[in-house]
């Protein structure tokens, strides 16, 4: 069986011409590897200034690369951040705008499928020759839709097909490609098989196996996401014993166990930081690998993370400080529920400790691929190439305004324009919809809801949002009727659907 990894690595082209034979070489198509962690927050790494977890590798990517101050992600929660990440879109756009599961499936597992015609990453990465992969989490179809790995341009998987299985860390199965692995080391209540290992084994077979051609492979990792648990190692010995801790009651069988629910945690503290810590393991192991194999010249790194830290299974964000100095966490759409971390490491190419603070969303990777590659972006989208970012080059463009919306908790949106954002909350409960706008140039924690001064600002920016937004029949979604009441931010109209 021929199991690879989902790291995504996308190698720069080389603008050198090599003589050989007296025949001009073409320039090398870069590698690209594309690390994701999934709800890691943006100040759970030392060099966004943790000072409890160990990131000893990932701060050395920053060192050698590019730290990016102002990324986004594509949402606050997983399936639509990733949707948008593949497809290029924002998520007024993305055909994948929520957490949602998928109905009338064969093994009751999995989301809603995208549709199998998307254009993805993938899928421009494989058109121009390159080997894909992806390794560790999906949720973006059930096995055996069209929006299943295999139908959305990766030549092979391995993981978790779905996001609700993907929440335990000794589950009795994974996917590769459309065959089952069953575990057997997780058989009825054994826990010998740590899935987040055997992934990232995968996911380095599949480097070592395409060392040969350009590759994308795209890691999808789970950690940290709750459950919280770690194997009994040196990495947990780091920490275990050594925080405060408030032991986690979760599910330790019948229903949900081993199928979603969050096992129990005696020392979740020592967990969720061993799990940020092996998370770091892995890319120092994916960069290890890269040198030995001769590929670090010619291969892109990106580490980021899907969304903002969680507060599930017995996690403390407030212990940890995972938000940095941001507010909010996951499901929020203050900039700790969107806001990552993202580093580009691309010796030779990235400048080595470059900060910057050019503002990009995950919509914005596609096109950026496209641009490195000489591969083609899809007809539409709503991303700009930071390449020129990434390469020190002049005449960066910059987005006129960062869209977002969230289907969760009545209903969210957000608007990010020059030093201006607006949340628009309870979207769909007119009576209680309410805008909210800070001025992030000076008020970067949003403290300091100013709708009431500047009413002009808030109803261009409820403009925006409006028009940013095209209607999906599969992910239905409201804006009130009419304008917001000038001094409030409050709407003054019923809905329309």
């Amino acid at each position: 069986m021929n199991k690879t990894g989902i790291i995504c690595s996308v190698s720069l082209l080389s603008a050198v011409n090599v003589w050989c034979s007296g025949k001009p070489k073409l320039p090398k198509q870069p590698n690209i590897i594309y690390i994701l962690a999934d709800d890691l927050g943006y100040g759970d790494l030392g060099c966004y200034g943790q000072a409890i977890i160990q990131t000893p590798h990932i701060d050395r990517l920053a060192a050698e690369g590019m730290l990016f101050t102002r990324h986004y992600a594509g949402c606050t929660v997983s399936a639509p951040s990733r949707s948008s990440l593949f497809t290029g879109l924002h998520t007024g756009h993305a055909p994948i705008r929520a957490n949602r599961a998928a109905v009338h499936i064969p093994r009751k597992e999995g989301q809603h499928p995208q549709p199998g015609d998307t254009y993805t990453i993938a899928k421009m990465l494989k058109g121009g020759g390159y080997a894909t992969g992806c390794f560790g989490k999906w949720g973006l179809g059930f096995p055996g839709s069209e929006g299943a790995p295999e139908n959305q341009g990766i030549d092979e998987f391995f993981g978790y097909n779905c996001q609700a299985i993907a929440h335990n860390y000794y589950p009795y199965y994974l996917w590769h490609n459309r065959d089952t692995v069953w575990l057997k080391g997780n058989e009825g209540a054994k826990k010998e098989d740590y899935a987040a290992d055997i992934i990232h084994r995968e996911a380095m077979e599949f480097i070592r196996a395409n060392s040969d051609r350009p590759f994308f492979a795209c890691l999808t990792y789970t950690l940290p996401h709750a459950e919280l648990v770690s194997p009994d190692d040196s990495i947990q010995a780091m920490y275990r014993g050594k925080l405060p801790e408030t032991p986690f009651r979760g599910v330790d069988g019948g229903s949900g166990y081993k199928t979603g629910g969050y096992g129990s945690s005696s020392h979740p503290k020592a967990d969720f930081a061993a799990m940020v810590t092996r998370l770091d393991s892995y890319v120092g192991e994916v960069i290890a690998e890269l040198k030995k194999l001769g590929l670090d010249k010619n291969t892109l790194v990106i580490f980021a993370s899907d969304n903002g830290p969680h507060r599930e299974g017995g996690a403390d964000p407030d212990f940890f400080k995972s938000y940095g100095p941001l507010r909010g966490i996951k499901r929020d759409m203050y900039e700790g529920g969107i806001r990552v971390p993202m580093i580009a490491w691309y010796p030779g190419k990235v400048k080595a400790g470059s900060v910057t603070d050019h503002v990009s969303a995950f919509w914005d990777i596609m096109p950026t691929f496209a641009e490195l590659t000489g591969t083609k972006a899809a007809g539409h989208t709503d991303g700009i190439s930071f390449a020129p970012t990434l390469l020190g080059k002049s005449r960066q463009k910059k987005h006129d305004y960062l869209y977002w919306e969230f289907h969760e908790q009545g209903g969210k949106a957000a608007v990010i324009k020059g030093n201006w954002k607006a949340i628009r909350l309870n979207v769909e409960n007119p009576e209680k919809t309410k805008v909210e706008l800070y001025d992030l140039s000076k008020d970067t924690h949003e403290d300091h809801n100013v709708a009431g001064q500047h009413p002009e600002i808030v109803a261009e920016l409820d403009r925006i949002m409006r028009e940013a937004h095209t209607d999906s029949e599969a992910f239905p979604f409201a804006y009130p009727v009419g304008g917001l009441d000038p001094d409030s931010g409050s709407t003054r109209i019923s809905t329309e659907r």
